[in-house]
């Protein structure tokens, strides 16, 4: 498996892979996910197989208080895909791209009915910071994680 940067000619492909891991109202518009991908304060990291994109991360970061912080939009693989550590892996891209950008910390939202998303983000060190009620729909609950980014060549 390759992984690397986006490049403008994966959009057909990243939002394929949009498309068929989420349905309305959770899916990302098309004009609202090629504004993430085109932010230069965001990362986008494609996982390629064979030519063939396997799934992909998106991590902005902004200044909050005089210090930058980084949020994981998303990561999405495709279905059958999954379960080969693609998600892990992307998820150790954002990491670093948000540690290079300045981040002290990263955070995200996942489906509180998502388990598998959970598992892999509380083995990485993620830690609950709480629930936000309605946040994907009306009855679909997101819980609220967060990590510190440490510095240095070690930090994973």
């Amino acid at each position: 498996m390759l992984y690397r940067l986006y490049k403008p000619e994966d959009f057909a492909a990243l939002y394929a892979i949009e498309k068929a891991c989420f349905q309305p109202p959770l899916r990302f518009g098309r004009r609202y996910m090629q504004q993430l991908v085109d932010n230069p304060d965001a990362a986008t990291w494609i996982a390629e197989q064979d030519g063939r994109m396997a799934g992909f991360a998106i991590v902005e970061w902004l200044q909050d208080e005089n210090a930058t912080v980084a949020y994981i939009q998303t990561i999405e693989v495709a279905a059958e895909q999954r379960r080969q550590g693609i998600a892990g892996e992307l998820l150790r891209c954002v990491e670093a791209s948000a540690r290079a950008a300045g981040a002290h910390a990263i955070w995200l939202h996942v489906d509180a009915k998502n388990s598998a998303a959970i598992l892999l983000y509380e083995r990485r060190g993620y830690a609950g910071q709480g629930r936000a009620e309605h946040y994907y729909a009306r009855n679909r609950s997101a819980l609220v994680y967060s990590k510190k980014l440490q510095d240095g060549p070690n930090a994973a």
